[in-house]
């Protein structure tokens, strides 16, 4: 199961990402034009009206990120600009359903849609989660059972009802038409959209039939970071004072950037201070701040984050693994040398003269997360095949070079885009097949430490 895990932490590191990019939108729209102080540590508290506003919460306390850069609510964001990629592109804003003050019914539904990326961030208050009208597969099966099951049968269909509104109306209705969602909610390309059936299910109820089981109120650091619940373990209908819909991983920028060029560069916040920039972003470099951060680690600018008993080069391994239901069952290797490509390194640290490696064996599959994250901020070269463990170059720290082992079978820009937008040094050597030479890989490790005077 740790194996599974693991192939899929690529999708949830996506959705993390336009769901913390979410937060920061609502939570510093909402409070910009309130004056922040910082106590003696140097973290943002909150005013000191905050606990007489209804409706506003505040989280884990933040240290100063160095990349970050205001979120404020900006609709003359540039078309397909780096920030309306990356940043606070969600700038049409369309209220579905209003709550007027004093209202009966506090329900409300808004969408805020990017014209770069064609999609919404939808939101709402009083909304009510019938799980009965939403079907989906059981899961937890054993893999024997589940081999060659279609996508369409795992994915969830939502039925008329399945997510409710608090509203005035005497007669239920649908929240919103099929011209709505064609205009907000877009097909695109995605052959089964979850979230346009999701919101497509959604109908406005009267108070009498707004009826609840449990009541969820997580905070957001807790829901994001702490765990998952899916919709079909809870047992009854479940109300949300607040709930966010948000896009599909297939309309984020790193899968926009798979069919469509997105031509931005990493840079530093405190240089796009400095002198804006459309084709350069800082983005990736703050959620990867807001990962170390939230364990603790130091995310000062200037601090030496880097080992001083020489260059760790981080080796991150994959196991081979029974593959998703549709590859037949398969077990897939993206380097099937991959143990004599670590043996081959192990000997190259320990005889490199011209300056101290340290070979890092980057077993993620076996270390918690903390660990993982701070095998990446120490390292000076990060190196792996292909696949979901290198989705933590987005914490990696500046000045860090990448070097990616790519199969055939696995020909895939995700982590070259990744290292372009956080401004890394990326290098990449290309197989046929899934074997490399252990000779190619030391070659190309010394002519990139020899640039850098090592």
């Amino acid at each position: 199961m740790m194996n599974a895990r693991r192939s899929q932490l690529l999708k949830i590191i996506f959705a993390l990402f336009a769901v913390n990019s979410l937060t920061l939108f609502l939570y510093f729209s909402l409070h910009h034009h309130q004056p922040h102080q910082r106590n003696s540590s140097g973290y943002l508290k909150p005013p000191p009206s905050a606990d007489v506003l209804p409706g506003r919460h505040y989280l884990k306390p933040w240290p100063i990120l160095p990349s970050y850069l205001p979120w404020n609510q900006n609709p003359n964001v540039t078309f397909r600009s780096c920030e309306a990629y990356f940043g606070n592109g969600f700038t049409r804003r369309v209220d579905v359903l209003r709550s007027a003050v004093g209202s009966p019914a506090p329900g409300w539904f808004r969408c805020l849609y990017s014209e770069t990326l064609r999609s919404s961030v939808c939101e709402g208050g009083s909304i009510r989660m019938v799980p009965e009208r939403v079907r989906m597969s059981v899961g937890g099966e054993a893999i024997e059972a589940v081999i060659g099951r279609g996508e369409e049968e795992e994915l969830p269909d939502f039925e008329y009802g399945a997510f409710e509104v608090l509203g005035v109306e005497k007669k239920r209705r649908r929240l919103v038409g099929r011209e709505f969602l064609d205009m907000y909610v877009p097909q695109n390309d995605i052959g089964k959209h979850t979230m346009r059936g999701l919101i497509g299910s959604i109908r406005v109820v009267n108070e009498k039939e707004f009826i609840c089981d449990q009541t969820v109120l997580e905070e957001t650091w807790k829901a994001l970071f702490s765990s998952v619940r899916y919709a079909k373990n809870f047992s009854g209908p479940v109300c949300f004072r607040h709930a966010v819909f948000v896009p599909l991983g297939y309309e984020t920028p790193l899968f926009k950037g798979l069919s469509e060029e997105i031509d931005c560069r990493g840079a530093s916040a405190h240089d796009l201070w400095k002198k804006p920039d459309n084709k350069k972003i800082a983005r990736l470099s703050e959620f990867g701040e807001m990962i170390r951060a939230a364990f603790d680690f130091p995310v000062n600018r200037h601090s030496a984050e880097k080992p001083a008993s020489g260059h760790n080069v981080l080796f991150v391994r994959r196991e081979d693994y029974l593959a998703h239901p549709r590859h037949a069952g398969k077990v897939e290797s993206r380097l099937s040398n991959e143990q004599e490509v670590f043996d081959a390194l192990q000997i190259w640290a320990n005889n490199h003269l011209e300056c101290k490696v340290n070979l890092v064996n980057g077993l993620f599959a076996h270390m918690p997360l903390k660990e993982q994250v701070r095998s990446i901020q120490e390292a000076s070269f990060i190196v792996g095949a292909h696949g979901a463990g290198l989705t933590h170059i987005v914490s990696a720290t500046p000045q860090t070079v990448i070097l990616e082992i790519i199969s055939s079978y696995f020909r895939r820009p995700h982590f070259q885009l990744i290292a372009q937008w956080k401004g890394l040094e990326y290098h990449a050597i290309n197989l046929e097949g899934s074997h490399v030479r252990p000779d190619v890989v030391i070659d190309r490790l010394n002519r990139i430490m020899k640039s850098l005077g090592c």
